[in-house]
């Protein structure tokens, strides 16, 4: 566990972000792995019925992300300010508390899989895999929270690096159940899910175990086991980020009906670009997670004073990360989306090129609006970090629909850039406002 709040801060923040970095990286296999092969072995349409399930997962990801930065904020100011038996009671709490909701939402999940892929008018064709793989995926949804809680517990207490072996392992696993569930096995798409569950199952295990280790070695006099008023002020920050994320990804279910509605092989297109797209801002994110955690630390600890070179440090990251992505995406779109699919599918491979480059180039506005997230998130600034997030997502789903019968396609594509760019002059006005200041720790 490392301090965030005593070394030079660039040089923190570089040691502490890169193995997030590489965690991203190595989580995000889970969903490459699983697209790769299926669009490989199993061809445009398995591959449309994963893209399909793909926004219905992400709804009930965005919460266990939303709790995730909920603990993460929480914990990073207890042991900023040194204050290890709360920390201790919080760890608890937060284990008990989401562990309940991860098994509700799930079973919730299982019950309106069906009606919510009506909804978004999936085709026939590919109806029902979609329903196989969304369903072993929901499942699955309680490995899904636990990790998350465990990986913002780590990064709060300055440790990035075990995150990132265990992600090592479970992503090498992913891999080989994905090739053996689907071509030895002959399982389908459902091979591909079942491998992401155990994947996620063995990852969530080793992260609870070592974490368990880890906290009884830090001695103090007294933890409780639950904390009504620890939940409370978790839910400060987690219920804005859960809102957030949610809307996000419901406003995505919005556009994947769009997309739905031009066919398979357009949706397979998407189905590869939105994977590289979710790969990029996920490994961006990283960025804003460290600086979050940064920022949390350094007011636990009353030292306000770094955190604006903690601001300057993650934005310099943010944008080396996003250099390579943009080269890759707009100079190199055919050889990436022909990664997940056969160069036979030609209204696939145009799609999926198209959608990279017209939002490749915007990777680097959007760095802006991510870092100063990350700051907002930090300080406890919730209401900041959701009025741009809502106006992004807002401006992107009407903007499809108003320019989709004009433009076709293309309309979904062009609401992208033009979202990101409005929310991040947002973000960025009310940082450099200093609106997000706060008068100390929430704890």
């Amino acid at each position: 566990m490392v301090s965030l709040t005593e070394s030079k801060p660039t040089k923190a923040m570089w040691l502490f972000a890169l193995p997030l970095l590489a965690s991203a990286i190595f989580q995000q296999l889970y969903n490459i792995a699983d697209t790769v092969i299926v669009g490989q072995f199993l061809g445009e349409n398995a591959l449309a019925s994963v893209g399909a399930s793909f926004p219905i997962t992400m709804v009930f990801m965005a919460v266990a992300f939303g709790c995730n930065i909920g603990c993460s904020v929480i914990i990073s100011q207890l042991y900023g300010g040194k204050k290890m038996c709360q920390m201790k009671t919080a760890v608890s709490t937060y284990f008990i508390s989401f562990t309940a909701l991860s098994i509700f939402l799930s079973a919730v999940g299982l019950i309106i899989s069906k009606p919510l892929m009506k909804l978004l008018g999936t085709p026939d064709n590919v109806f029902a895999d979609s329903m196989i793989y969304l369903n072993v995926y929901l499942a699955g949804m309680a490995f899904v929270f636990l990790y998350n809680i465990a990986t913002g517990i780590f990064t709060a207490l300055g440790d990035s690096k075990t995150p990132l072996l265990f992600l090592i392992v479970s992503s090498v696993l992913n891999v080989v159940l994905d090739v053996v569930f689907i071509t030895t096995f002959k399982m389908g798409v459902a091979g591909a899910a079942w491998a992401t569950v155990v994947s996620q199952g063995v990852s969530a295990i080793c992260a609870i175990v070592t974490l368990v280790c880890r906290l009884k070695k830090i001695s103090c006099e007294k933890s409780q086991k639950f904390s009504w008023l620890l939940l409370k002020k978790t839910a400060y920050v987690a219920i804005p980020s859960v809102l957030q994320q949610s809307f996000v990804s419901i406003g995505n279910l919005f556009i994947q009906g769009l997309v739905n509605s031009f066919g398979s092989s357009v949706m397979a297109g998407y189905t590869a670009a939105i994977k590289l797209n979710t790969f990029t801002l996920a490994c961006i994110l990283t960025m804003s997670n460290a600086t979050s955690s940064f920022t949390a630390q350094n007011i636990g600890a009353g030292k306000m004073e770094r955190l604006p070179q903690g601001f300057k440090a993650g934005m310099i990251m943010a944008l080396c990360v996003a250099l390579p992505f943009f080269v890759a995406f707009f100079f190199f779109s055919p050889q990436m989306i022909k990664i997940f699919l056969d160069s036979d599918s030609a209204l696939a491979l145009s799609t999926g090129c198209d959608f990279l480059k017209m939002t490749s180039p915007f990777y680097f506005l959007i760095c802006l609006k991510i870092v100063s997230d990350g700051i907002f998130r930090g300080s406890g600034a919730m209401k900041l970090f959701m009025a741009s997030t809502f106006l992004d997502l807002l401006l992107r789903v009407a903007l499809a629909y108003i320019l989709t019968p004009s433009m076709g396609v293309m309309g979904i594509w062009t609401s992208w850039p033009i979202g990101w760019s409005l929310a991040t002059f947002v973000s960025a006005f009310c940082y450099f406002k200093k609106w997000w200041k706060p008068k100390g720790a929430m704890v």
